[in-house]
């Protein structure tokens, strides 16, 4: 009898695939080096690390059902974030708004094909780009499609260069692309810097409380960042706790990648769903900037509508690499798709928190 069934045999090549991807193209290999051998660990034939009381099982227990991963890795997050560009320019969260309408879009497309509600809205939630808030959304509504999710939303996250390439070049003249957008750095005080995250936690905790944990701690990093006198706190949240629970969540989420788990049709229908949302945040953003192109007579470049998502930073590194290929000189594009970069990573963050607090009572389902 041949020992690898071949649902292991396809699942093993995935998990190798995950890998070859982060080591030869640089796409996340954070994520999908941990996540790809996680895969092979599992599918192979009688590995018991996912039994009750094994290390993955144990990993996924405390890490993933208490969501203890995705909470730390916002703090790391926010710590990383510097939303100085944001808050000289605060008209470019329009953008960010923008890029959350691939969410919904995907959450009635996923109901359409007959998803269960809560399971739609865990996948509507890869159109936020931003895959603790996939992680979290998920573990809480649907944690029996939590691999397919993340795994789905993690793999188009790496490929953010190569998914908003085109769509800016089908949507976009040359013309567009060669704007150069003003940039004069604002005098602000450090204080609103400081009370920035305050505000934004109190604000969008009122409006959507079931996602505090994920905006509370996102906003609790970039304070730590911004008050200035705890450096150490600062650089342990940016590297060692970062880098930890990254490591952690990665290769848990490739252990619940079993092939009698994985192989299934709704997987491909989530991956399916998961471009549909991909390429809707980043289409209406462009969309968006255009509009804006029209209604500024031409000042504002549409790239930049394109960065509203929480792919941050390859959103804004992206968008600065496209302009520049039309105008090698068009510098000031980075700070403006920076600031709309870190407002889509606020947006989606607050999207996710929405939908966990008032997706139930809208679908019917309390």
């Amino acid at each position: 009898m041949f020992p690898f069934p071949i649902d292991n045999v396809i699942m093993i090549a995935v998990g190798l695939g995950l890998i070859t991807i982060g080591i030869k193209k640089g796409y996340e290999p954070l994520l999908l080096l941990p996540i790809g051998f996680g895969c092979l660990l599992i599918n192979i034939p009688y590995s018991v690390l996912f039994d009750p009381g094994q290390v993955l099982a144990l990993l996924y227990t405390y890490g993933i059902e208490t969501e203890l991963f995705p909470i730390l890795l916002f703090i790391g997050i926010g710590a990383m974030c510097d939303f100085g560009y944001l808050l000289e320019r605060p008209w470019l969260m329009v953008f960010a708004a923008a890029g959350q309408i691939g969410i919904f879009i995907t959450l009635n497309a996923a109901l359409a094909l007959g998803f269960p509600p809560l399971q739609a809205c865990s996948i509507g939630i890869i159109g936020a780009m931003d895959g603790p808030t996939a992680v979290y959304v998920t573990s809480t509504y649907a944690p029996e499609i939590l691999p397919a999710v993340v795994v789905c939303a993690y793999s188009y996250m790496s490929m953010v260069p190569i998914i908003m390439i085109p769509l800016v070049r089908v949507l976009t003249t040359k013309k567009e692309r060669m704007v150069r957008m003003e940039y004069t750095p604002k005098a602000y005080s450090k204080a609103i810097k400081i009370i920035f995250p305050l505000v934004i936690v109190i604000i969008t905790g009122i409006i959507a409380p079931m996602g505090l944990p994920l905006m509370g701690f996102l906003m609790f990093g970039n304070f730590l960042r911004e008050s200035g006198v705890v450096g150490r706190l600062v650089k342990c949240s940016e590297n060692e706790i970062a880098n930890v629970t990254t490591l952690f969540l990665g290769i848990t989420i490739g252990g619940t990648m079993a092939a009698e788990r994985f192989l299934r049709v709704e997987t491909l229908m989530i991956f399916g769903l998961g471009i549909v949302a991909f390429v809707c945040a980043v289409s209406i953003g462009i969309l968006f900037g255009k509009a804006a192109y029209a209604l500024s007579k031409g000042k504002v470049n549409p790239i930049v509508g394109a960065c509203g998502i929480s792919a941050f930073p390859m959103a804004g590194r992206t968008a600065h690499m496209i302009a520049r290929r039309e105008d090698p000189f068009n510098y000031t594009i980075l700070m403006n798709a920076t600031g709309a970069n870190t407002a889509g990573q606020i947006a989606s963050v607050i999207a996710g928190g929405v939908i966990l607090t008032y997706a139930p009572q809208l679908l019917g389902l309390v």
